[in-house]
């Protein structure tokens, strides 16, 4: 009884430790408690109360933007001892709400806007070293392939309406390398493509171009056909690529090659036609007018969070989400009358019948859980298609090229390098 009274039950102090062995890992909580004396035993009481249950324990934020927020607070103060147990607890398996190595990094490039470089210079090298000490080993990457969105040189079309595109030459100086155009999907721009585009600039000449009504190419005042974005294709590779080209289309992109493929075929010497299809059921064509007047009556950001759930899967979504908010960002940023004008042409393709007129090597890709375009509308096209095969990238849903950008690159970088011999 005498035991009880002298060590009571004290719910904030044992919630508080609960949350603190949750964040930091029992093997460092058991150290820093059994360093406990009489001097500073109490102190210990205190964070654990008011810090670990006080703070951590409230519900306005979740736990990855609180673990962001303090190695950002201790890096800025330069608390490099607690910026080091906080980040070790962050990126420990087996904790709670633990870190991705990405999440870790771009919080760091954060930092070093507004804690200044050599704040997060520390902040690299420090984590470096948790890592390495948690058996975590970046693979080694050239700093010439540091992935940086708005790499390469910004185009216009001289006519009009004006086309907008980045341009990257490939780097390892090939005059004679590839052109490869990127072209994203509804509700994206050229900045989806950043990830991939970067990869195939290795040996490629890349261009990534905004449809018309995205990005920063001209808004159309009317709705679209499919006819008239292929005619806009076709006269950005006049102008930009000067040659026949590798066309990588995705969704949208994918739609738009087919038909540029059929109208223009001088203009393309390979396809690449990614989460995409030749024809929507009657479902299909109803799902996009209904998304159509939501946009009319609401705006994009009414449609944001679905599109998300379609873009991307489950695990995806919960694990990446600062990748997901970037897309939603790029949707809700896109002027509504173009992505309705084009998402009237998208909702009327029907080239399933022509598909035997495309006569270039093609490469089809479906999303292992890709609910906007399945499986049998890729199937459909590689049947149609003559000289056409079919890859199935395992995990992904309609958004393939941002949800695994290198498995990706890789399947159509080899696809590349063969159309080219």
């Amino acid at each position: 009884m005498s035991s009880a009274l002298e060590h009571p039950f004290d719910h904030p102090f044992e919630r508080g430790m609960r949350n603190r062995r949750a964040a930091l890992g029992d093997a460092w909580v058991d150290k820093s408690v059994a360093k406990a004396n009489a001097f500073n035993a109490e102190f210990q009481h205190f964070i654990t109360d008011y810090a670990w249950h006080g703070v951590w324990g409230r519900p306005g934020l979740d736990w990855k933007t609180r673990r962001i927020i303090v190695l950002a607070v201790t890096s800025a103060l330069g608390r490099w001892d607690e910026f080091e147990i906080h980040l070790r607890g962050a990126l420990t398996p087996g904790n709670a709400h633990t870190l991705s190595v990405e999440e870790v990094r771009e919080a760091l490039i954060q930092i070093a806007i507004y804690a200044g470089v050599p704040a997060a210079n520390t902040g690299f090298a420090r984590a470096l070293g948790i890592m390495k000490e948690l058996g975590i080993e970046p693979p080694p990457h050239p700093a010439t392939d540091a992935w940086h969105p708005g790499v390469g040189k910004s185009v216009f079309t001289s006519t009009r309406p004006k086309l907008h595109a980045t341009v990257r030459e490939p780097r390892n100086g090939n005059e004679s390398a590839p052109t490869v155009v990127l072209s994203h999907a509804l509700g994206q721009d050229s900045t989806m493509w950043d990830a991939v585009a970067n990869d195939l600039a290795a040996t490629c000449r890349v261009i990534c171009p905004d449809t018309r009504g995205h990005g920063r190419s001209q808004t159309p005042s009317d709705p679209l056909s499919l006819a008239e974005l292929a005619a806009d294709a076709a006269r950005l590779i006049d102008e930009v690529a000067q040659e026949p080209v590798i066309w990588v289309g995705l969704s949208m992109g994918g739609m738009i090659g087919q038909e540029l493929a059929i109208r223009h075929p001088d203009k393309v010497k390979a396809l690449v036609l990614s989460n995409t299809t030749s024809a929507y059921p009657e479902a299909g064509r109803a799902a996009i007018g209904q998304r159509i007047a939501t946009v009319e009556s609401h705006g994009l950001s009414a449609i944001s969070t679905g599109t998300m759930a379609r873009f991307f899967s489950e695990e995806f979504r919960q694990t990446q989400a600062p990748a997901v908010a970037r897309h939603q960002r790029l949707l809700e940023a896109t002027d509504p009358e173009g992505y309705i004008s084009c998402a009237v042409a998208i909702c009327e393709i029907d080239t399933t019948a022509q598909l035997n007129q495309i006569r270039v090597p093609t490469l089809v890709i479906a999303g292992e859980k890709d609910e906007s375009t399945p499986l049998d509308m890729a199937q459909v096209l590689a049947r149609g298609i003559p000289r056409a095969q079919l890859v199935t990238l395992s995990g992904c849903a309609h958004l393939s090229a941002a949800e695994n950008p290198t498995a990706f690159s890789e399947v159509v970088g080899e696809f590349v390098a063969s159309a080219s011999d």
